[in-house]
């Protein structure tokens, strides 16, 4: 199982959930929301082989810890991965949308100065301005766009730009999620969950949860439960013919 995106040091025990992780043998992408948090997450995954950490800034906080990109250059050469990262245009942060783009083109200048890495993208509000800052930074790395809200023509633009999409159970369950994850192409879909500000059930997803958007995908694309986990894996593994990042995290 594949988890491409979720936060595992906001859950109220993030030690057993690494280690439920490890148990299960999940490989997984756990974002940070600011630079600060990633170097204590980092001493709390120390031990878990599949569990991949992103350099993140999330773009609701931008307002109140844009400084924190400059901290990216030095803590960029300890990971292969960066999230959440991204632009949030939805009302409560249109204030800062043009500090936002800012801070989001900086981290794709310091990540295409540093080789490219593989890019978790929160883009809520704002597709059309994360696709310019990408299509402005073609060698920040693979864009994967978590969660992917915009328009049909912005996704046609997206798959066109070279991007990657993460996927999960929150999303699958509307029709508007399951008709924009219908015009994505196959081979560049993972799963995640978002965990653990998704929900399910009433409660936070976790990891594992992925199996819902496991058997979701299935269901749209016609595989029976292995098929559809071994053409997640492949995707997986393809990503690391974008960036070598990704096949660190599918060894």
């Amino acid at each position: 199982m594949i988890d491409l995106h979720c936060h595992i040091d906001l859950y109220p025990d993030p030690a057993a959930v690494v280690r439920a992780v490890n148990d299960r043998g999940l490989y997984v992408l756990s974002v940070t929301t600011t630079p600060r948090a990633f170097p204590v997450m980092k001493r709390m995954i120390k031990e878990a082989p599949r569990i991949r950490l992103g350099l993140g800034l999330h773009p609701e906080l931008v307002a109140q810890r844009h400084s924190e990109v400059d901290l990216f250059p030095a803590l960029l050469a300890e990971t292969d991965y960066v999230g959440e990262v991204g632009i949030d245009g939805s009302p409560p942060h249109r204030g800062s949308l043009d500090l936002q783009e800012q801070t989001f083109r900086k981290i794709l200048m310091h990540c295409s100065d540093r080789g490219g890495r593989v890019l978790s993208i929160h883009s809520r509000g704002a597709a059309g301005k994360v696709l310019d800052c990408l299509e402005a930074y073609p060698n920040s790395g693979a864009a994967v766009l978590h969660w992917f809200s915009g328009s049909p023509k912005e996704l046609a633009r997206a798959v066109d730009l070279g991007a990657w999409f993460s996927v999960g159970p929150a999303m699958l369950r509307s029709d508007r999620g399951r008709n924009l994850v219908g015009r994505m192409p196959q081979q560049r879909v993972l799963t995640e969950t978002d965990g653990p500000f998704a929900q399910e059930g009433g409660r936070p997803l976790y990891p594992w949860d992925v199996t819902s958007a496991e058997a979701a995908l299935a269901e749209m694309w016609g595989f029976d439960a292995k098929s559809t986990r071994d053409v997640l894996k492949q995707n997986l593994a393809r990503l690391s013919t974008t960036h070598r990042g990704a096949k660190v995290l599918s060894e």
